[in-house]
């Protein structure tokens, strides 16, 4: 973020010397520090618009339905959007995606069934030999789900 608001004029600054970057877990557009990439992305196409200097864009994500559209905030064009999907795994991965539905309005209720729903089909998948990861949103999730299951 500093990088590319610092940049300026100065045909010296990294921001104006860099031609690529790189946004590990790019998934996280949705996430509290999602402003911040869209902040850097839109610097860095201002910066492409005034110097008339190509620079690359690679996001990666493992987690990430809507490449597209990601794709499409990031002013990717169609030759160069590469999307590997599961048949170039060396390991065949089997995703589940499970609703919790129900009338909670309270947010804590709401991740307490959540957790339930997610600690018996662990169980029952470990049970049978299987391994599992459990995707989760954001870091505070994913350690608030990782102490919940630890606590059954």
């Amino acid at each position: 973020d500093v990088v590319t608001r610092k940049s300026g004029n100065d045909d010296n600054s990294l921001g104006n010397k860099c031609g690529l970057l790189i946004i590990d877990e790019v998934h996280l557009l949705a996430d509290d520090r999602g402003a911040v990439i869209e902040s850097v992305v839109a610097r860095l196409h201002r910066l492409v618009e005034s110097r008339q200097k190509q620079q690359r864009i690679v996001g990666l994500s493992a987690t990430l339905p809507n490449y597209q559209d990601v794709a499409e905030f990031l002013q990717v064009p169609e030759r160069g959007l590469f999307y590997f999907g599961p048949e170039h795994r060396p390991v065949p991965l089997q995703q589940s995606f499970v609703g919790v539905t129900g009338n909670v309005k309270d947010r804590f209720l709401m991740e307490n069934k959540m957790n339930d729903v997610c600690y018996d089909i662990v169980k029952d998948s470990l049970s049978r030999g299987y391994q599992v990861m459990v995707f989760v949103h954001s870091r505070k999730g994913t350690s608030d789900t990782a102490n919940a299951l630890a606590q059954r």
